[in-house]
């Protein structure tokens, strides 16, 4: 299973061309993968539902922003996960952790 490193603080997933189509490059599959297994959901982002939602790393407690910042592509285009600060949390999410 992926593990969030402590000297990790952004990845940001590509999309590539491959045989005729569109496939997530290796990082934007460990994004899911993370999201999917590993990170717990805290909540949506409350002025942008669809794209954008806080997950929290119970190994570390770090606090983690998914968002898609290619969100106009079809499909939503490729993830990214990105450390978000407490601040930045009661800034955006209207809570303090």
């Amino acid at each position: 299973m992926d593990k969030l490193l402590q000297t990790e603080t952004e990845l940001i997933g590509q999309w590539v061309e491959k045989d005729g189509g569109v496939q997530a490059d290796s990082v934007a599959r460990r994004i899911d993968r993370l999201v999917d297994y590993r990170l717990v959901a805290v909540q949506a982002h409350p002025r942008d539902l669809c794209w954008t939602q806080l997950y929290r790393d119970p190994v570390d407690g770090r606090y983690w922003e998914h968002t898609y910042p290619e969100s106009v592509r079809h499909g939503g285009g490729p993830p990214a996960l990105r450390v978000i600060s407490e601040s930045e949390i009661a800034k955006e999410y209207g809570f303090n952790p």
